[in-house]
């Protein structure tokens, strides 16, 4: 059977602990807590699983805080959990015959992350990362000629499913620490550049927008139509929309018809018509949001959100054509407030049915 650290990270986490540690405790050999400046009982909850508790003085680094939290690890493998993440019955089950039959030629086992409510850089319900992580890696020489030794770890994937079920969305944290790496290095790593557009379009408010302005711009100044660029162009048409610059929204909507169009910029237009009471030609935006474009940042883009301006502008368009009836009927209005209903109907069953991607 193999052994296992749990190392976690916390800061204000008294709400919800107790309720990831008691669905794992038992399943570890060791449970390591580092506290990166909890000011509430977070600590005292911690030290009811577990005498193992440091301090670690947050630099606004995530990766300095886990990597502290594993370097006080003493078993095989480390289980790296989040505070809001729990194992119900059928994973704890699941759990405990992987740590059974865990080979030891295993160095990093990933599991199925699945979030119940809302998440701000995820665009599937559930995906695979990694969790459990082979403490000390050993090389083996691979090849039997021209020997080398082997780079890539050997990764299990798992069907253990971790539930996230965050208490409130992150994302302000988030920004400020990408907000300080840009002040500070004048760039972003791509992984990060993505993740921090996805999560603006996700939860950012207009102030947000208006600090990664200059950022994206750069990203889109080098290449409008690289993946950079084009993500950026989705950034920066969201905030001109915003800011009620419709110059400003279809020069990066132009741009980005030059190449295929990202279903990102449709919704932003279907919104700027929207807003400006073109039902109509709202209505073409975000049709071609829904069905005839891909996401490439926020699939709700494509799916809810546009659905829900469809409602919206029917909505709109029926209300006005039902005013119009009262006023002056004629078989012509008739069949517009038909119409109007029978397009409504089918994108509120559309917007009732959709939902994230299994994976």
């Amino acid at each position: 059977m193999a052994t296992i650290s749990l190392c976690m990270i916390v800061k204000n986490e008294e709400q919800v602990l107790a309720r990831c540690l008691d669905s794992v405790a038992d399943l570890m050999d060791e449970i390591i807590i580092v506290d990166t400046g909890s000011t509430d009982r977070t600590k005292e909850v911690a030290a009811r699983y577990t005498d193992q508790i440091y301090d670690f003085t947050w630099i606004g680094d995530f990766s300095a805080a886990r990597n502290f939290s594993f370097s006080k690890a003493t078993m095989e493998y480390i289980y790296a959990p989040d505070a809001d993440e729990v194992l119900d019955a059928e994973n704890r089950a699941r759990f405990l015959d992987l740590k059974n039959c865990l080979l030891p030629e295993i160095e990093i086992v990933q599991m199925w992350y699945v979030t119940e409510a809302f998440n701000t850089v995820m665009n599937v319900k559930r995906e695979l990362r990694p969790k459990l992580f082979k403490r000390l890696r050993t090389f083996t020489w691979i090849d039997p000629v021209h020997e080398t030794v082997r780079l890539d770890p050997v990764v299990f994937d798992s069907e253990i499913e971790i539930l996230h079920k965050p208490l409130s969305v992150h994302g302000s944290r988030d920004f400020e620490i990408c907000e300080r790496i840009y002040a500070r290095d004048g760039a972003l790593s791509p992984k990060l550049r993505k993740m921090y557009a996805k999560e603006l379009l996700k939860c950012g408010e207009l102030p947000d927008f208006e600090r990664a302005e200059d950022f994206f711009t750069m990203e889109w100044e080098k290449d409008p139509m690289a993946e950079a660029g084009r993500e950026a162009a989705c950034v920066l048409a969201h905030l001109a929309r915003l800011q009620g610059n419709g110059a400003e929204l279809m020069k990066y909507a132009l741009r980005d018809m030059l190449d295929t169009p990202c279903a990102e910029i449709c919704y932003e237009l279907g919104c700027y018509y929207k807003d400006s009471m073109d039902y109509d030609e709202a209505i073409v935006w975000y049709q071609n949001a829904v069905s005839e474009t891909e996401c490439i940042l926020d699939v709700e883009a494509g799916g809810k959100k546009s659905l829900e301006g469809l409602v919206a502008c029917y909505e709109a368009l029926l209300a006005q054509a039902e005013k119009a009836e009262l006023q002056t009927s004629s078989e012509q209005q008739k069949q517009s407030i038909e119409i109007y209903e029978q397009q409504l109907a089918v994108y509120r069953e559309a917007l009732a049915d959709w939902q994230l991607p299994e994976e």
